[in-house]
């Protein structure tokens, strides 16, 4: 292997890389053009801050990975991916953020160097990573090849996680524990958004029980006050106050996978309406949950939660849940399965779910979340933070 302390061994590389191809042959596609990073990442290792330019892995049906990407990021490659250095590739710097030039150029002129030119390439259109000026210069230097949409394939793939995968969330549930815990420590009246942030982002790389923490996909999501009933909000210099209500989505990170959790604080007493939120979304959650097992769909999680919430009262109009495991920015969902009315994914033992029950209204909200492994029995959730409304006197 190229790398010097690869995340994975040869072995499970050389198991995905047999999926991908089995995926590959069944949805018609002689060459796949892989632009995700975790998707990168999962078939390869590779792992660096450089998905701003354009990269990308080639799965042939004849030899190992070929990684493509920006010079200067080659020696990155070589310290992370499992392919030897035959297997690099790169474009010189004049192609970057270029009016002139494109990197799909050179890419195009490689797979034609490799006899792949003329089959049919499936490429991830549905992607943060690969734009519309993209596909039409590689269209332009592939004229003989056809293209398919392969937005999901690897990610479908993803879904199901090795022992080793479930190993490294359950280490970022760990941190994501600490995290919260953290914030239970430190807030106050009077304490500003951004003091508190501070400590989260200190937890969460500095890890737990000698787990260190990697860098989230997103970044921590605020919601204080008015501002709770918006579920994306970040942080400001704005004071704690006494008598509001201030919610946190954090992930923690151990090797690029992610085990996000949500917590509701309530400085000082509790309004009602909150103790009554809280009584109907973990009554949600352990419907849920019951339903979150091996053979059942994703569609039964979310019925379950949604009756049961609508018992006290209260709708959902999002989906409840989502795919999780690997990520890179902008955000920490597999873009696979979700936990919503029509997903009849069937749930299969290690799938892995951040189930997100928040509720948001016109001017307050509550996130009280978990994320979960589907096993042969019952859920297991991968952080062991307290499930509750957190008040703090």
């Amino acid at each position: 292997m190229s790398a010097e302390n690869p995340r994975f061994e040869l072995s499970e590389y050389q198991a995905r890389l047999k999926s991908t191809r089995q995926a590959m042959q069944e949805a018609g596609i002689d060459l796949l053009v892989v632009t995700d990073p975790a998707n990168m990442g999962w078939l390869t290792g590779y792992d660096g801050w450089s998905f701003y330019v354009h990269q990308c892995v080639l799965v042939s049906m004849t030899e190992d990975p070929l990684w493509f990407g920006r010079q200067q990021d080659e020696n990155g490659a070589r310290r992370t991916v499992y392919m030897d250095d035959s297997q690099i590739r790169s474009y010189e710097d004049h192609f970057v953020q270029s009016s002139q030039y494109h990197p799909m150029t050179p890419l195009g002129a490689l797979i034609t160097e490799k006899g792949w030119s003329t089959g049919t390439i499936g490429i991830e259109k549905e992607n943060y990573y690969f734009t519309h000026a993209a596909f039409e210069a590689l269209s332009a230097a592939l004229p003989n090849a056809k293209f398919k949409d392969t937005t999901r394939l690897v990610k479908w793939l993803r879904i199901v996680k090795s022992p080793k995968e479930i190993e490294y969330m359950r280490a970022a549930g760990k941190i994501v524990a600490a995290m919260h815990q953290k914030v239970s420590e430190v807030l106050r009246p009077g304490v500003t958004q951004s003091d508190v942030v501070a400590e989260i982002y200190h937890t969460g790389t500095r890890g737990v029980d000698g787990y260190w923490g990697d860098y989230p996909a997103a970044v921590p999501m605020i919601g204080a006050g008015p501002d709770a009933s918006a579920p994306h909000l970040t942080w400001s210099d704005r004071p704690l106050r006494s008598n509001e209500s201030i919610f946190f989505e954090l992930a923690g990170v151990h090797k690029r996978y992610h085990c996000p959790l949500s917590r509701t604080f309530y400085i000082g007493k509790p309004d009602q309406k909150f103790l009554d939120a809280e009584k109907a979304i973990l009554e949600g959650m352990e419907a849920g949950l019951s339903k979150a097992l091996a053979g059942n769909s994703c569609e039964d999680v979310a019925e379950a939660y949604y009756s049961a919430i609508e018992r006290h009262g209260l709708t959902k109009p999002s989906r409840t849940g989502y795919s999780i495991g690997m990520a890179y920015p902008p955000d920490w969902g597999e873009h696979s399965a979700s936990f919503r009315i029509g997903d009849r994914t069937e749930l299969r033992p290690g799938m892995t779910f951040h189930f997100m029950s928040g509720l948001w209204y016109g001017d307050w909200g509550m996130e009280i979340t978990e994320s979960i492994l589907i096993t042969d029995a019952a859920a297991e959730c991968l952080s062991s933070y307290p499930r509750k409304l957190i008040v703090i006197d």
